[in-house]
């Protein structure tokens, strides 16, 4: 009993210092995610299995679970648009999007 709540808090405690170490807010929303589900899945896998392996494997489920989860709901990154631009000579290049793109919508 005593190594079960031992192995719970442990999990739990992972969870919450992978999430306090990440930088962006993308990895800022996984990592709570990957706590919370943690938290989770350890409480179910503790009700269903009632060992600690059972535990462990769901704190392990619910980790991959919610972050993935919390990852995907937000905000996605945006990344740089790239134009096509065309140079006095006809010739046709791509560059990333200039002023006028972001500013109309779109050209």
């Amino acid at each position: 009993m005593k190594l079960r709540r031992i192995s719970t808090a442990a999990v739990v405690a992972l969870s919450a210092a992978l999430a306090a170490c990440s930088q962006t807010e993308q990895q800022q929303r996984a990592g709570t995610g990957a706590a919370l589900g943690a938290a989770g899945g350890a409480l179910v896998g503790q009700a269903i299995g009632r060992d600690t392996k059972s535990t462990l494997i769901g704190a392990g489920a619910g980790a991959l679970l919610g972050a993935v989860a919390a990852t995907s709901t937000g905000p996605q990154p945006r990344g740089e648009e790239m134009c096509r631009y065309q140079d006095r000579n006809g010739r046709i290049y791509t560059a990333p999007c200039d002023e006028r793109y972001y500013n109309n919508g779109g050209y």
